[in-house]
């Protein structure tokens, strides 16, 4: 046999008759410390020569094989390639950063499709396939159901096969997804836009109906929710199996900077889809037919070419097939890695399973999830996970509208403002975080000291929305009488009483005397100019007053333009600031988190534990998260969109004092639950006894790493 050598690396101490020596065993390596006592004297030294072979055994609950390092036989170390076609110019990808590298191109493609273009188009795919809003929800939800479906039954399976090949298998779903989801535009025809909508006031009534037949492009909602399905099946082995396998590759210290990398990608990934689907809603839908229309971007009748950028996330995705197809079971050094590692798993934890194969069977799967799910700590760490999901998902789907209401910004300003918090502020709070467990070497314990501090900061930051609050700007028949006729509450007063204006028509104006209205045929304006930016109206019978708009020489008759009036409120920049800060100790606790996870659950079944995590992190954050935030901004509404059939809306314009404060409460409760989970499994988390701590406890035994008695006394004879 040959001597067994642990993995170079300053957190493991050579060996000397002071600290633990290596023994091969069959099979494992198991660190032996033998202490002299001062009653038996002093015992010889350990022999130089290789102890004998033993016959192999069964391994005991907590062994090395139990816990999940096993014989490193197992580790199906191979070269990079496919087949018999092995370059040696492509071994140079077969090392943790060229699967990282990988890894961080299809966690960007996931993040651009799901959360990036799905999320710009759906009001585009609302207007040309002629869905409510409501069904556009099932299609958002689609990927998180399939999500959770499958996230269990991938993990648990998974953690034995290979995992690369399960990549490949995400890569193709991904792209199949992002396809599939682009179908709808080409089997629908082109788009036929209907007459312009009169905005001013006018004697004549606009067209509109109460219809009640569905239209027949209802059922490609099925398509899409099909595309979401098969996005969230891709979705599935990247965060369970993608994450052990990456924490398989690496020394210890090591592995919260490459996940902190990889994650930090996959926030990035909705920026670039947010920028890419942008420009792309800037093309016509038929791009073929831009030159022969009549319409602009200004026109509300316009729609944008969102199909596009599915069809380059699809090319993308599947250009990543062959390369994850190509990476062997394990990269080369992998067991080298972990027969150094040192087992931080709670002790409570121990996997009472020793069989071999224990994992390859579907009859496996309950003892398993049990085993997980008795573990405290494991289970403390999820839930914090779970609050900390609910409220990020549901300030990433309604900070725009948050400082769109409370500022008086536009709706793209006000998305642009919050995409440059949120996404930067997330990317660089799971990098910081991830360097800094990986610089200073924390154990497990130090990884959740360290995230209940960052999550304790982050408490404190998210008062800041009690300060933003601003109060409402002057609304005409909401929180301003039309110059004192009317009342508040109706829209309608005597001087457009004959416009026949149309409530679902939101179109804020801002008149010159400082006061908002809701569209410029509320404000009685008769006549525009549309070739100004932004577009102007005249003769509005229910503004009067000086003009001071845009006080120029050019525009004395000017009595409003389009747009809301702009805010007094000048928090606007200390809250971007503090709220900035807020993101960043939020996200720095994420990647510790996950580490901490993969730490205290057994080494076999951390692929399970990451699927848990998913799934409830899914089932108690991403999907209720928005449903709540939605409803709790919808009791701040105080002007509803009531159309012509008297069905409700959307709301136009909120209470902003209340919306801060009711934000600040859940946000608030939710940290709270965070702190409190990530502490209570700092309380109770025990990890393994360390051979030196064993040895200075107890002077007149020698221990092993792992307690066993029976190995104790064979290592003892074999000494």
């Amino acid at each position: 046999m040959k001597n067994c050598k642990g993995i170079e690396n300053p957190a493991f101490v050579a060996s000397s008759p002071e600290n633990p020596r290596r023994l091969c065993a069959s099979s494992p390596c198991i660190e032996i410390s033998v202490v002299s006592t001062p009653d038996a004297g002093s015992l010889p030294a350990p022999a130089p020569q290789e102890p004998p072979e033993r016959p192999e055994s069964p391994q005991p609950p907590g062994a090395p094989d139990a816990s999940g390092l096993g014989s490193l036989s197992e580790y199906e170390e191979g070269p990079y390639g496919w087949g018999s076609f092995q370059p040696r110019a492509l071994q140079r990808c077969n090392t943790p950063r060229g699967f990282l590298f990988h890894y961080c191109l299809l966690a960007l493609t996931q993040g651009i499709v799901v959360n990036g273009l799905v999320n710009i188009s759906i009001s585009t795919i609302e207007k040309r396939y002629e869905l409510q809003s409501s069904l556009t929800g099932l299609i958002s939800s689609s990927y998180d159901i399939a999500f959770c479906l499958l996230s269990l039954f991938v993990s648990f399976f998974g953690e034995r096969g290979h995992k690369p090949r399960w990549l490949a298998f995400s890569s193709f779903m991904i792209g199949l997804g992002a396809l599939v989801f682009s179908l709808p535009k080409f089997f629908s025809g082109k788009y036929q836009f209907g007459s312009l909508f009169k905005d001013t006031c006018s004697a004549t009534k606009n067209k509109h109906g109460c219809s009640t037949s569905g239209s027949p492009l209802f059922y490609y909602l099925y398509v899409f929710v099909l595309g979401q399905l098969l996005l969230g099946t891709g979705g599935t082995p990247l965060y369970t199996l993608g994450t052990a396998f990456i924490d398989d590759s690496v020394p210890i210290h090591k592995s919260s900077l490459y996940i902190g990398i990889g994650y930090a990608m996959s926030i990035l990934g909705p920026a670039v889809g947010y920028v890419l689907g942008g420009q792309l809603l800037t093309l016509y839908i038929d791009v073929d037919l831009k030159h022969s229309i009549d319409i602009t971007e200004d026109d509300p009748r316009w729609l944008g070419a969102w199909w596009i950028g599915f069809l380059i996330s699809w090319l993308l995705a599947w250009s990543l097939i062959i390369p994850f197809s190509c990476f062997p079971k394990h990269l080369p050094g992998t067991a080298k890695i972990q027969e150094g590692k040192i087992s931080q798993t709670h002790q409570s934890a121990s996997l009472q399973h020793t069989d071999s194969n224990f994992g390859q069977s579907f009859k496996d799967f309950p003892a398993a999830l049990k085993n997980l799910m008795r573990n405290t700590v494991f289970m403390c760490l999820v839930l914090s996970t779970c609050s900390e999901a609910f409220i990020t998902t549901g300030f990433a789907t309604f900070l725009p509208k948050f400082i769109e209401n409370q500022f008086g910004l536009s709706s793209s300003t006000a998305a642009t403002l919050a995409g440059t918090v949120l996404i930067p502020g997330a990317a660089l709070g799971q990098i910081l975080g991830g360097i800094l467990v990986s610089k200073f070497k924390m154990t497990c314990k130090n990884i959740m000291k360290f995230a209940l501090l960052t999550s304790v900061i982050s408490l404190v930051l998210t008062f800041v929305f009690a300060y933003a609050n601003c109060e409402n700007e002057p609304f005409a028949g909401v929180s301003e009488l039309y110059n004192g006729t009317g009342e508040l509450g109706n829209l309608t007063a005597p001087c457009n009483a004959d416009c026949n204006c149309l409530r679902s028509y939101y179109y804020p104006v801002c008149g010159g005397d400082g006061v908002q209205y809701f569209s410029p045929c509320f404000a009685g304006c008769a006549q525009s100019v549309s070739k100004r930016h932004p577009k102007v109206y005249y003769n509005c019978s229910c503004i009067e007053g000086e003009i001071d708009v845009t006080p120029t020489p050019s525009s004395v008759s000017l009595e409003a333009q389009a747009g809301k009036c702009s805010s007094h409120c000048k928090n606007l920049p200390p809250f971007l600031g503090i709220f900035f800060a807020a993101v960043v100790f939020t996200f720095m606790a994420g990647t510790p988190v996950t580490v901490a996870i993969l730490r205290c659950v057994n080494q076999r079944q951390r692929s399970l534990a990451l699927g848990i995590q998913c799934t409830l992190l899914r089932l108690l954050g991403t999907i209720p998260g928005p449903i709540i935030f939605g409803s709790t901004i919808d009791s701040t509404c105080i002007l509803w969109d009531i159309n012509e059939c008297g069905n409700k809306g959307a709301c136009w314009v909120y209470n902003n004092v209340k919306m801060a404060y009711m934000l600040v409460a859940i946000s608030v409760i939710c940290k709270i639950i965070t702190v409190f989970f990530i502490g209570l499994a700092v309380f109770l988390y025990k990890p393994p006894p360390s051979v030196t701590d064993v040895a200075f406890q107890n002077q007149n035994a020698a221990v092993t790493t792992v307690s066993l008695e029976s190995d104790l006394s064979k290592a003892g004879n074999d000494g």
